[in-house]
């Protein structure tokens, strides 16, 4: 299984370590893959290292999760069209993603994605639906 995660879902699941956000993306990597492209990943990085994050990550930390979350989840695909349906446009290239890599589900926090849900019968979940679902 293949799981796309939107950087909402990925900052959430690394604030708090027992979180259901956390307990969601540790299945994710135990029973399938994660998949990015490098828009996904580049935001999911530039938040990542925000300054209202310092807080709560250190460099090392910040590093670390990079490092396990490209070691764990090495699919990278870059989609070869656009999509132009969430309201919130920078979301759609969470949809491209997911659509070009047959993506069994999207986890998402974001309610401009979730109201997509299903989207090319692909489910728009959050963590606590993702958690009962698969």
């Amino acid at each position: 299984m293949v799981f796309v995660f939107d950087t909402s879902a990925l900052i959430s699941a690394h604030l708090i370590k027992n979180s259901v956000s956390a307990e969601a993306l540790n299945r994710a990597l135990r029973i399938g893959k994660l998949v990015f492209s490098d828009s996904t990943i580049n935001e999911f990085a530039e938040v990542l290292y925000r300054k209202k994050l310092d807080r709560y990550f250190v460099e090392v930390e910040r590093e670390e999760i990079l490092t396990v979350l490209t070691f764990k989840s090495p699919l990278i695909i870059e989609p070869s069209f656009e999509i132009n349906v969430c309201r919130d446009p920078k979301d759609n290239k969470f949809l491209e993603l997911a659509v070009s890599a047959k993506a069994s589900c999207i986890v998402s926090g974001d309610i401009h994605l979730l109201e997509l849900h299903p989207f090319q019968g692909i489910p728009i979940l959050n963590v606590a639906d993702f958690q009962k679902d698969f």
